[in-house]
């Protein structure tokens, strides 16, 4: 027991500075530009012209119907046969980033389509225009809706961003991986490793929770669960 604490001690530093360097980093840059991407796709899905609306379909209909581990390896093993050579991070980042867009486009097509038809001919009868509308009056009501679940897919990536130690970006769960080939201690390693995500998550979970309850002071999905 001494010696599995003390192990757990010592690689403790190397692991949170993994975590700090690259798996946060990937995760805010993965989550900030896929939100782009989904806002963007869902836009399209719901007000497009016809074509692009398909294209959108089709990204989702790709993106959502293959693992995220597959989705990896092709961009950083695969488009090497294509002549494109990406660094094991950037590949990384382009692979959350197409995923998050995909999943979170489904969400803020499902919050801007909840929005009532009222606020829309509101927005209209006071001379707004459709992205005026868009932006003062529709987007607020819908972020409010949109929180759990963005939150929720927000706190999945943090853990998702484990699958970029298989594409060598030297995150956490790489950092423990490293540890383990030179200690023969898998169990304590990993533990620890899976700890630090749960510490991670929690946080999050909780910095959720207080978000949803200020929103809910303004209106929104709370006021429907009293």
């Amino acid at each position: 027991m001494l010696h599995w604490l003390t192990l757990m001690a010592d690689s403790l530093p190397s692991l949170l500075w993994a975590a700090l360097t690259f798996t946060v980093p990937l995760t805010l840059a993965s989550f900030a530009l896929g939100l782009a991407v989904g806002l963007a796709a869902a836009v399209i899905r719901l007000f497009g012209p016809a074509p692009l609306a398909a294209a959108i379909r089709f990204y989702v209909w790709i993106i959502r119907g293959t693992p995220l581990l597959v989705q990896l390896f092709l961009i950083f093993y695969g488009l090497p046969s294509a002549g494109i050579v990406l660094d094991a991070f950037p590949a990384a980042l382009i692979g959350f980033t197409l995923n998050v867009g995909a999943y979170t486009s489904e969400i803020i097509r499902a919050v801007i389509g909840s929005v009532p038809k009222g606020q829309w001919e509101a927005a209209y009868s006071i001379g707004m225009s459709w992205s005026q509308a868009m932006r003062r009056t529709i987007l607020p009501q819908a972020a409010r809706v949109a929180v759990p679940p963005l939150s929720n897919s927000f706190i999945s990536l943090v853990k998702d961003t484990s699958l970029a130690a298989a594409i060598t970006v030297p995150e956490l769960f790489q950092a423990a991986q490293r540890i383990v080939a030179t200690t023969y201690e898998p169990l304590i390693l990993y533990v620890e490793a899976a700890l630090i995500y749960l510490a991670l998550s929690s946080v999050l979970s909780a910095l959720q929770v207080r978000l949803e309850r200020r929103l809910g002071q303004y209106g929104g999905y709370l006021e429907a669960k009293s």
